[in-house]
Formats: C-alpha cells, structure tokens, sequence
C-alpha cells in the first residue's frame, strides 16, 4: 500500500467514527425529556443547544423544586400578561450550573415566554436592596433550545438550557419570566411560605427590584430549579401534604422540616461518626390537602393524589436516590368517617413498589397526631393508630422516622405537644417542624431498595 492510500484510508476511518460518533448523540438527545409526567414542549423539536452550557465537572442534582398544584383562581383569561413574575426559591445545595422546568400543566392554552432569567438574591447589604434584588454579576438570560423565546402547549412544561452561574448553597435565587400575551389560567403553587414579586412590563433583567412593587406568595411556573454540583451526589424527595407543604411555618424563614433537614445534611462531619452520611439535596413536593388515594377536581385533576402524581413529583426529579413519604392524614381527615386503614397503607406500599422499581429508598413517617382539630374523631384516630402500627412494624417502607412519637404530648398522645403546636392542633410550630426534621436518622438515607421489601 502506498504512502497516499494509507493517507486516504485513514481519512476514511475518521469520517466513518465522526458519523458514527454524530449519530449516538442526536440518539441520546433525542431522549432528553422523555420521563413520565407532562411532555417536555421541546421533546420534539431538536435545536442547538445554548451556547452557555456548562464545560464544569459535577452532578446534576434537584436543588429547589414544587409541585404544580392547580390553576390560579382569577388568571383564567389573562394569565401573567404583560408582567414580570420573580420567583423567590430557596436552594439546598450550590452548583456551577443551573437549568429551570417551566409548567403549563393547568393552562389552556399555549404559554408565551419571551424572556427569563436566574440570578442569585442579593445579600440585602446595601440599603438600596430589596428580597427583589439580584446579585449583578450573576444575572442571566435563560434559553429554550437555545432560543430566549418558548411557546409551552397547555398541558405541558420545557426545561431551559443549562447556563453557567454560581448558586452558593443555603441561598435565595430568583428565576424570572415574562409573557406579553395571555395566556389563561396560570399553573401555580399555592402555599409558597416565600415572598415573590411581580412587575409591570418586561424586568426580567433589572437587577435593582425596585419595579417589583407587588408581593405574592405563590410560585408561578416555575416547578424545579437543578444545579450541576461537586456539593452533592444525590436528590431527597419528601412527597406530602401540609405538613410538608410547611403550612403554618414562619414566611421567608425556610422552616419546613425538609430546609432543616437539608441543613442537617450540608452541615454533618465528613470525618467520625457521620462520615457516612450521603451528601444529598433536598427538594419539596409537598401539596396542602393532598391525599395517597383521591384527586381533587378538575382536570387535570387540582391536588392530585400521591398515587397519581409519584412519577411527575417524584420519579421525573433529578437523580433521585431517595423517597420520604408522608401521607395518609388527609385520607383520614377528608374521607369518610370510617376509612379502612388497610386502604391507606396499601396505596402507600403501591407508592414504595413504584419507588423500589426505580431503585429508589424509601423512608416513611408515621402519622401525626390530629386530637383537638375540628375533624378529630375517636374513628378516624383508631384509623391513625392502625395506620401507625403497620408503618412501625416495618410492613410498609424500607425504614421509618417516627414524627407521631417525636412530636406528641406524652401525657395526651392523641395531641401534638403544646410547643409544637401551630395553635391548630394538626399543623406544628417552627419548632414543631424542627424537632420533625432533628429525629431523622440521616444514615436511613443511605444505600438503595432492597431486593426485597
């Protein structure tokens, strides 16, 4: 063989890798977005990809999300038209790199975003800032298959563009959006426990906040923020209801028990007795009122069931490792007089066996105590009790962290304890929700599904 056909020949096995090599990544982009739930609106119409998108080494991980829990009453013809909506949201972990989900689950019809942008909340040092304010040098133009436009069909989300920001864990970060067009009813999340903004006319970049001069305590449209992280290996999923949600917790304080046990994960020893502890974020898909078995109306459905909603809240989250469950008091509260407890864990173990066919743990909470609230019945608590005593003897999840017994009056344990309570006698105090996250076993965290439950 000559010098020149070797050349030749070679030349040919090169472009024969480069198609080969072309054709495997547009057959794995192809798949991007294909998860359970709502379609991503770009799913089917490949474009490049943005221009920002992250050359950092790390893992992609859930660092803030919600669930879209129904139509916004009012926005049926308008929608956000015509204004800036500002999510506030608390991260879990930090990252180098970030993407956002944008719903339209309950629009009907197509959502218009011209614009949108992340930043990091500023430090409120200067008197001139406000929870509205950005950081300057973080402010970022998002993009949807590297457009800034996106047009989301109702019924469907879109997950933007990777871009490279700094998010520091334990911060605020605000995800911005515009849409100059109506747009119907608005997919939100009613009990924020966080203040967020709004503006008139395009401010998705102002980094000032001084045009957002009306608050809200709703998240509108945006249902998960994810970083790429060399904090965390792995995200925590607490599906739940009210007591998840943070109901009654203080506004801006991230006082749930999934902040609090979030910090207890960033915060324990990487040497000694806690060295096993999985660094894992922690994200929140808890719906006030939500129950294991039964939707709520519409459709699709307001609160749907924890059945009906696993694997768009839970399963299409980003690298989950681990599930905790808790639900059940609702079925109790808002069924009928006598349920069956034997109804209730059975949903809660078709949850753990979804769960288990992904690979995922599952940890789950006993059921808090209710006696004192206006649905209290001595019924519905041998319901609660029976419930309990399956959960504890291990016939339900993989393991257990006990809130009834960490949060109950030892003399009346029908009742949360004066101090934990919120006054309502079924949603607890900041240091209600304290002491719920502090009886974690945070190694319970650790490892996979067993082979068999």
């Amino acid at each position: 063989m000559t010098k020149r056909h070797g050349y030749a020949l070679l030349a040919a096995i090169i472009a024969v890798i480069v198609v080969i090599s072309g054709a495997i990544y547009m057959g794995a982009a192809s798949d991007i977005g294909s998860g359970s739930g709502p379609r991503n609106a770009l799913r089917n119409n490949p474009t490049p990809r943005n221009s920002a998108a992250p050359a950092s080494v790390g893992t992609w991980v859930s660092t803030w999300s919600t669930s879209p829990a129904g139509a916004e009453p009012g926005t049926e013809t308008n929608g956000m038209a015509g204004r800036s909506v500002r999510n506030v949201v608390h991260v879990s972990v930090g990252g180098t790199s970030a993407r956002i989900t944008l719903s339209n689950l309950y629009g009907q019809q197509p959502l218009n975003i011209t614009h949108a942008s992340i930043a990091v909340a500023a430090a409120e040092n200067d008197a001139a800032d406000t929870a509205a304010s950005a950081e300057a040098d973080t402010m970022r133009r998002l993009t949807f298959g590297g457009r800034t436009t996106v047009i989301i069909p109702a019924g469907e989300q879109v997950i933007s563009d990777a871009v490279r920001v700094g998010i520091p864990q334990d911060s605020d970060v605000l995800v911005t959006t515009y849409s100059p067009t109506p747009s119907g009813p608005v997919t939100y999340h009613r009990n924020a426990r966080q203040t967020s903004y709004l503006a008139e006319g395009d401010r998705t970049e102002d980094v000032t906040g001084t045009a957002y001069a009306e608050q809200t305590t709703y998240w509108r449209y945006l249902t998960a923020l994810d970083v790429l992280s060399d904090e965390s290996s792995g995200t925590v999923v607490a599906l739940g209801d009210s007591l998840t949600d943070g109901v009654t917790s203080t506004d801006d304080a991230n006082h749930r028990w999934t902040d609090i046990l979030s910090d207890r994960l960033r915060t324990a020893p990487a040497s000694g007795d806690a060295a096993d502890v999985p660094r894992y974020s922690v994200v929140n898909q808890g719906i006030s009122g939500n129950r294991v078995l039964t939707d709520g109306l519409g459709l699709p459905a307001d609160n749907p069931s924890g059945l009906n909603r696993f694997d768009r809240d839970v399963l299409a989250r980003t690298n989950v490792k681990v599930v905790v469950i808790d639900l059940g008091v609702n079925d109790i509260l808002r069924g009928p007089s006598r349920i069956d407890p034997e109804t209730i864990t059975d949903g809660l173990r078709e949850l753990v066996q979804r769960a288990h066919a992904r690979g995922l743990r599952v940890v789950g909470a006993t059921l808090m105590p209710f006696g004192g609230h206006r649905g209290s019945t001595d019924a519905r608590e041998a319901v609660r009790q029976a419930v309990n005593e399956e959960i504890r003897a291990g016939k339900v999840y993989d393991a257990v962290v006990d809130f009834d017994k960490a949060v109950r009056d030892p003399y009346d344990p029908r009742r949360i304890r004066a101090d934990y309570d919120s006054g309502d006698h079924l949603h607890p105090s900041d240091k209600g929700y304290e002491r719920m996250a502090d009886v974690f076993d945070l190694e319970d965290l650790k490892g996979s599904a067993p082979a068999e439950l």
